[in-house]
């Protein structure tokens, strides 16, 4: 992936896969151009799945502290 990708933001990345999923879905495009969307698709993915894995991951982080606190919480008041 190129490094200009790892700075992109999930709303650009995934702006830019529609549109290439568009230019894909409409043909016209030689096979080696054809070639190039789809790589680019498959780039654009990518950084679209790690910022949703890292939301999904930021998510998890911040259940698990609400539960800690609130388990901790209920714990003092029960002695």
């Amino acid at each position: 992936m190129a490094e200009t990708d790892t700075a992109l933001g999930y709303e650009q990345a995934r702006d830019e896969l529609i549109e290439v999923v568009r230019k894909l879905e409409a043909g016209g495009t030689s096979l080696e151009e054809s070639l190039a969307l789809w790589e680019r698709g498959e780039e654009l993915a990518q950084v679209c799945r790690r910022w949703l894995e890292g939301a999904r991951a930021r998510l998890d982080s911040a259940l698990a502290a609400r539960e800690a606190e609130a388990e901790g919480g209920s714990a003092g008041r029960q002695e």
